[in-house]
């Protein structure tokens, strides 16, 4: 009888795994080319950003460069190319990196990072959580940024 009770058992517990070991993430996707190239990009820009290189956004910025700051302040021109570097930037840890293809030559690079940066004299530090985006242009075979937006992601951050 024990034996009969145990067999059952054990059959109810295989039947009922079967779900579960057939469940699966699905195929694990590979970025195109133009996406490995935008991410490529942007990872640099973070690097960049990290050590304040004026040569690199020299080299990587459209001639149109805008940015949006994480004051919602729109800057244009030399503003702009100033507002990308941060000497004060101590931590930029992006996760959670997207790209949407917008054609073959262009990209929109999104994702989310862990800032931090020490305090201004006036002001406190800016918000730990922040989202980030980035269009990415292909021009005369060089890809060039052409906008940044910083959003906070955490008002209660400030």
């Amino acid at each position: 009888m024990k034996l009969h009770w145990l067999s059952q058992a054990l059959i109810f517990c295989l039947l009922g795994s079967g779900p579960l070991v057939a469940q699966s993430s699905g195929p694990i996707r590979i970025p195109t080319a133009l996406e490995q190239t935008a991410m490529s990009n942007e990872k640099s820009l973070i690097e960049a950003k990290k050590k304040d290189d004026a040569t690199f956004f020299k080299r990587k910025l459209a001639e149109d460069f805008s940015l949006v700051g994480i004051d919602g302040q729109l800057l244009q021109g030399e503003e702009a190319t100033g507002g990308l570097g941060d000497a004060d930037l101590v931590e930029l840890t992006p996760y959670n990196m997207k790209v949407a293809a917008l054609d073959d030559n262009g990209a929109v690079v999104t994702y989310d990072a862990i800032v931090r940066e020490a305090p201004q004299e006036d002001q406190g530090p800016p918000p730990r959580y922040q989202h980030f985006s980035s269009v990415w242009i292909e021009q005369g075979g060089q890809w060039k940024l052409k906008f940044h937006q910083t959003t906070a992601m955490h008002w209660g951050d400030w």
